[in-house]
């Protein structure tokens, strides 16, 4: 890759997501499968979460430990099996060394997204705290790199490579301006499916490094935030960070291969947001496994129809609410809809096509 620093004006151009403002772009059959399956998903999120709550605290729990340790294992951060629970459950823990200190850190911030999502916004503030969080004590914590630094690769024998130039310390902050810009406008003008936006903001982020260290964890932080502000709650059960460090060799294949040409706007982001979108659907599955996805109570469906016209506004039709609850019969919502009809919502019109809209 080529050592020219990006400038503003490129940043603005070429970043991932605002290549994709541009429209000029097609998404890929694979990409489409992930998309539909992930969709598929999420419309029955709410079905799963119902079907065992002591069994999903103990996930939640599970996963809240888990994703602590992994995230900060990738980068070389440990805690010794004996202390985990020590360092991670006990409300005032005593830490023995700086690891510790940031594996607690990770987790606290893991605390704070898994409680106030959707009022966490995407700024540098947040970025910032949560850089200081995982980082702990150290004289940088939650400032954006004062010195330019590359991403090095090192090699068992001692000999190492510059794998990627990132931005300067000096154009960082206006970099990260613009992220965040492109960000809220991709969501409002649906340049593209914000999955693939959420995958693409990391690739961008993790291209421009904003931070001396702690980058990694910080990325996949934002990715649990951000997938839970897009309605994709499967990371409160089972540890995204954990399927990372399973597939950690695709991780650093995957960024690779879209990080090149990145300075220039030439890469390719799908390897990447496909290995995104490939971890949040291992991690459905996984829910799914471990839930139990037949075991659902009993009348949950009609619950969830009746949830869904519940949060209608203006007129609606049967596809609307079809696709809202793609776990359930077209047959299932009629028989709500008319069990409703005179009661909760009225009817206007005949036919497939007609319209409801509530009393």
């Amino acid at each position: 890759m080529g050592a020219k620093s990006l400038d503003v004006m490129s940043f603005r151009e070429k970043s991932t997501l605002r290549t994709f403002a541009n429209y000029n772009f097609a998404i890929s059959p694979a990409t489409a499968w992930y998309l539909t399956d992930l969709g598929e998903f999420r419309g029955k999120q709410e079905l799963y979460i119902r079907q065992s709550p002591q069994r999903l605290k103990a996930l939640r729990e599970h996963a809240l430990i888990e994703s602590a340790v992994s995230s900060n294992r990738i980068e070389g951060v440990t805690v010794e099996p004996s202390r985990v629970r020590d360092v991670l459950v006990a409300p005032k823990p005593l830490f023995r060394d700086r690891d510790e200190e940031e594996v607690r850190g990770y987790r606290d911030a893991l605390t704070w997204i898994h409680q106030d999502a959707q009022r966490i916004s995407i700024s540098n503030e947040t970025i910032q705290r949560l850089h200081a969080m995982t980082r702990g004590r150290i004289w940088d914590s939650g400032l954006y790199k004062e010195k330019d630094g590359d991403i090095i690769e090192r090699y068992p024998d001692g000999s190492e490579r510059i794998r990627f130039r990132t931005v300067s310390a000096k154009q960082t902050p206006a970099a990260m301006n613009q992220l965040i810009a492109d960000w809220q406008a991709c969501l409002e003008e649906r340049w593209i499916p914000p999955l693939i936006a959420l995958a693409a903001f990391n690739l961008d982020f993790l291209c421009i490094h904003p931070f001396r260290d702690g980058n990694g964890r910080v990325s996949r932080l934002l990715w649990l935030l951000q997938s839970y502000q897009l309605g994709i709650e499967v990371g409160r059960y089972i540890s995204l960070e954990r399927l990372v460090e399973q597939n950690k060799d695709r991780y650093y294949e995957t960024l690779e291969q879209s990080s090149q040409g990145w300075h220039e706007g030439k890469h390719d982001p799908w390897p990447y947001v496909n290995y995104v979108l490939s971890i949040l659907k291992a991690a459905y599955r996984e829910f799914v496994e471990r839930v139990g996805e037949t075991s659902e109570p009993r009348g949950s469906k009609t619950q969830l129809v009746l949830e869904v016209i519940g949060k209608m506004s203006g007129t609606f039709s049967l596809a609307d609410l079809e696709r809202a609850c793609p776990g359930v019969s077209r047959d299932m919502i009629r028989r709500v809809l008319n069990t409703q009809k005179g009661q909760t919502v009225d009817c206007i019109g005949r036919g497939p096509g007609a319209l409801w809209q509530k009393r």
